[in-house]
């Protein structure tokens, strides 16, 4: 039965890793990976520092992943906290149900309606218009200052109900019996929340977090490709799409293969260090 999955990520996953080979050489399409006469060593790393989109993309990657964490890492846990409180049953599954729709909708399709939200007769750009953030008319993907709360805003809508369930799935191992014995002692719904519920979920918290921190360089291109524009390059460009624009569109793939490089050993480094100070301050951790 385990055969499958290894041959899953024998194939898939770890063959490949042979290509990043590409990121020291002056590859071209057909030449062999491994021709000495292409090898460059670290040259396309350090063309990569040395341009003017390199802190750009490094800063705006940074700042959309830890605004996703900071903001969006935290409802589902909510979420799940709300959900494990109703006691009817039948509205709980209607509520969960309706929260895990848009994680199972098209990518193109929530970025059209998004795009279709925020654009010129958007409710959302009526709103802003109406408080006098922006012009009537005016799409508010046309100004660098509102991708980031857009993107973490619907990414939160997007993923909130699905993420949930691996914090609902931790609930139900909670013995109920120390819910019983708090309320005997008298104590309320947030004091058994925040004395049993939480601790009790705790090691899972802990884990999804630590799993989040090992992607922090990590945002995909596609939704990215999908809101921005030239427009607010500045801002929207991330590690993931400047990798799409210059490996696939200018043909750079030496280049892009260091760049795609670089920003997985920053998120493995991530990852090793937030997993050591878990293990340090909480003792969980990940291995």
């Amino acid at each position: 039965m385990l055969l499958p999955v290894l041959a899953y990520y024998v194939l898939f996953r770890y063959k490949p890793m042979y290509g990043v080979l590409i990121a020291f050489t002056d590859y071209y399409p057909g030449s062999p990976i491994l021709d000495i006469k292409n090898w460059v060593g670290l040259r396309n790393f350090i063309d990569f520092f040395k341009s003017r989109d390199a802190l750009r993309v490094i800063v705006n990657t940074l700042k959309i992943n830890l605004s996703t964490i900071a903001f969006g890492f935290p409802v589902p846990i909510i979420f799940a906290l709300l959900l494990n409180e109703l006691r009817n049953v039948r509205f709980s599954k209607i509520i969960q149900t309706i929260s895990y729709l848009p994680h199972f909708i098209s990518l193109v399709v929530i970025c059209g309606l998004i795009r279709t939200f925020v654009g010129g007769y958007g409710f959302v750009q009526q709103i802003a218009a109406a408080f006098g953030a922006v012009d009537k008319g005016v799409s508010l993907l046309n100004f660098s200052k509102f991708f980031v709360p857009i993107y973490v805003t619907s990414d939160i809508w997007q993923g909130m109900g699905y993420s949930s369930i691996v914090f609902l799935a931790a609930l139900t191992g909670v013995n109920p019996e120390l819910y019983e014995a708090a309320t005997v002692d008298g104590a309320g719904r947030w004091r058994r929340t925040y004395h049993i519920t939480l601790p009790g979920i705790m090691p899972t918290i802990v884990t999804m977090l630590l799993l989040r921190m090992g992607g922090v360089m990590t945002v995909g291109h596609e939704k990215i490709i999908l809101l921005y524009n030239a427009t607010i390059y500045d801002t929207a460009d991330v590690i993931s799409s400047f990798i799409y624009r210059v490996g696939l569109q200018q043909a750079r793939f030496s280049f892009s293969a260091a760049v795609g490089l670089f920003n997985s050993l920053i998120n493995i480094f991530t990852l090793v260090v937030a997993n050591w100070a878990s293990r340090k301050f909480t003792e969980i951790s990940l291995w």
